[in-house]
């Protein structure tokens, strides 16, 4: 690791494996399928090491990831997000073509427009209507305007109705554990209460999908999920560890020491075009003594200590472990696969810039 040129994105091996390991386990032992969402890892070998540990596909954001996954031999795939626009569209019908896609809607327009580029290009697209169980993002009221638009899904050439899927993403960031588990029941009990109306008129429900690394401990073990989109705990970070995610940080900004101005400040070569304090989810240094603070510039990034210190030195390098990875990884072009302190591989970022 002494050869890094810094910034360096890198990731402890072992404990990528032992987070992977512990979350197929759990996955397994509560019977539900694994389905990572890719959005914040985006480099298929991850993907692989999940699929080989159990996992049964992975979830993307966006189309262009879902190519990315499907070209590295990823074959059971969720988009979690509507795909409107001819243009995408059609990519998402060739796309059906390589690999098993399924992709979420929440509207009537998008489903026609879905059904007839399929039917043009005598493809399948799988389908999943979201519903907003409380998140109020995307998704379809819960009861009967879920079924309508099942309805409609069920008899459109081109389309394959599949299930639904859910968030409940607004309970995440709270932190008593009463009031996240309620929070996430309540969701969860509106979308079973869906799932019976869409089983009364014959609706062929195949999956419900839903959860993420903040409640996957919760959202599991409740009714009806078919299968759990966990997967930035599958890196962790000092995000998932506020959100009592299980598995262990392994994901890891190596950074430079190019200025001593003040016994309490030390200036790194990691701002936040490598190493974002996004949204309040700050980086953490791992081995930097008395370490208090971080903030970003865009090309700076500044520690504050808990008291002076002046044994640091330009030139030191110290490992940070990043705030969040879905605003970390795609900033980087390369991700170093490290056990015991040498680079066992090199991983390009492959989704990086899949935005489409």
């Amino acid at each position: 690791m002494d050869d890094l040129d810094t910034p360096a994105l890198w990731v402890d091996l072992d404990q990528l494996e032992r987070n992977i390991t512990l979350l197929s386990n759990f996955f397994q032992k509560a019977d539900v399928n694994w389905r990572p969402h890719i959005k914040g890892i985006k480099i298929p070998a991850i993907a692989h090491k999940a699929a080989h540990a159990g996992a049964i596909g992975v979830t993307c954001a966006k189309v262009s990831e879902a190519e990315v996954m499907a070209w590295a031999g990823i074959t059971d795939i969720l988009i979690a997000n509507q795909v409107v626009a001819r243009h995408k569209i059609r990519r998402l019908a060739n796309l059906c073509r390589q690999a098993e896609v399924k992709v979420a809607v929440d509207h009537a327009t998008n489903v026609v427009q879905l059904g007839q580029i399929a039917s043009e290009y005598g493809t399948e697209i799988g389908i999943l209507v979201e519903i907003n169980t409380g998140m109020n993002r995307a998704g379809t009221l819960p009861g009967q305007p879920t079924v309508e638009l099942s309805k409609l899904v069920n008899q459109t050439k081109g389309l394959r109705y599949r299930g639904l899927m859910a968030w409940e993403g607004h309970a995440v960031s709270i932190e008593d554990p009463q009031e996240k588990h309620d929070t996430i029941a309540s969701s969860i009990e509106a979308l079973h209460r869906t799932v019976e109306m869409c089983r009364t008129v014959d609706l062929p429900i195949e999956i419900i999908s839903g959860g993420g690394s903040g409640t996957y401990k919760i959202t599991t073990l409740l009714a009806d999920i078919t299968e759990v989109q966990a997967g930035g705990a599958i890196f962790c970070d000092a995000s998932y560890q506020k959100w009592g995610v299980d598995t262990q940080p392994s994901l890891f900004i190596r950074s430079l020491v190019t200025s001593r101005p003040d016994p309490q400040r030390v200036i790194i070569d990691a701002g936040f075009k490598a190493l974002p304090a996004w949204a309040g989810r700050t980086p953490e240094a791992v081995n930097m003594p008395d370490f208090a603070s971080f903030r970003p510039s865009a090309e700076h990034g500044t520690v504050t200590l808990s008291r002076p210190n002046t044994e640091i030195q330009i030139g030191q390098v110290f490992d940070f472990m990043v705030g969040y990875g879905d605003s970390t990884v795609f900033l980087h072009d390369t991700l170093y696969g490290v056990r015991n302190q040498r680079i066992e591989t090199v991983w390009p970022i492959h989704g990086r810039g899949k935005i489409h």
